[in-house]
């Protein structure tokens, strides 16, 4: 199976392309230029990189948040319009499981610590369960101390607020708090595409009109329009 995987929930971008098992290309750009300048050459890159076209794929994986919501809809936007053109499916994964992934076979529990900026973080806690992170609970956007409060024995820490708030971190977890290095904070789309090529029940049912965006959190127009009634 030939997966196209986009992630552009964070600054960070990537663009992946996978055959089976077999990693064919992936681009990752850590830079200023906004998803929209970068994220369709991404793709032309990757594909010619493999020698495919986007006919020649079976299936497009997209990172469906939570994260910054203008690069959730540039990312779904893009997907969605190259799976109409090519007759693919399309299939949403969160940007918390791919996290996740960076940690394989962890022992103890990996908390995903992202920022969502407004002092919040996005968390959710992940085990290792059949080559696979499996989620504990439920995605979650809190203020880091009240996500941080929630833990309980030795974790993981991954994501981008991890450096971010590692002196709470220190504070409140102490000796629990298990750090990876920092390459590991980083999510890649390489991780979306294995993640997407486990869902191997999908079918027509993973159409492009059914894919919507996580947030977890209402806009900034939706907050106001609730205040003004």
């Amino acid at each position: 199976m030939k997966i196209l995987a986009l992630d552009t929930a964070s600054s960070t971008g990537s663009v992946a392309l996978l055959d089976g098992s077999k990693l064919i290309a992936e681009l990752l750009l850590n830079i200023k230029a906004t998803h929209s300048e970068r994220l369709l050459e991404q793709v032309q890159q990757v594909l010619h990189a493999g020698a495919l076209s986007i006919d020649e794929l079976d299936l497009i994986a997209v990172v469906h948040g939570p994260g910054s919501f203008t690069g959730l809809r540039i990312g779904l936007a893009t997907a969605k319009g190259l799976a109409q053109a090519a007759h693919l499916p399309v299939i949403g994964v969160s940007a918390l499981q791919l996290l996740a992934m960076n940690l394989p076979l962890c022992p103890v529990p990996i908390c995903v610590f992202v920022d969502a900026r407004k002092k919040e973080v996005y968390t959710a806690l992940f085990h290792w369960k059949n080559g696979s992170p499996a989620a504990l609970g439920p995605e979650l956007v809190l203020p880091p101390e009240a996500a941080l409060k929630r833990l309980t024995g030795p974790v993981a820490l991954v994501g981008d607020a991890v450096a971010l708030y590692r002196p709470l971190i220190d504070n409140i977890l102490g000796e629990r708090a298990l750090f990876p290095a920092d390459c590991h904070h980083q999510p890649r789309a390489s991780a979306a595409a294995v993640l997407a090529s486990g869902q191997n029940h999908f079918n027509g049912n993973y159409g492009p009109a059914l894919l919507n965006p996580i947030y977890i959190r209402p806009s900034d127009a939706e907050i106001n329009r609730s205040k003004t009634g």
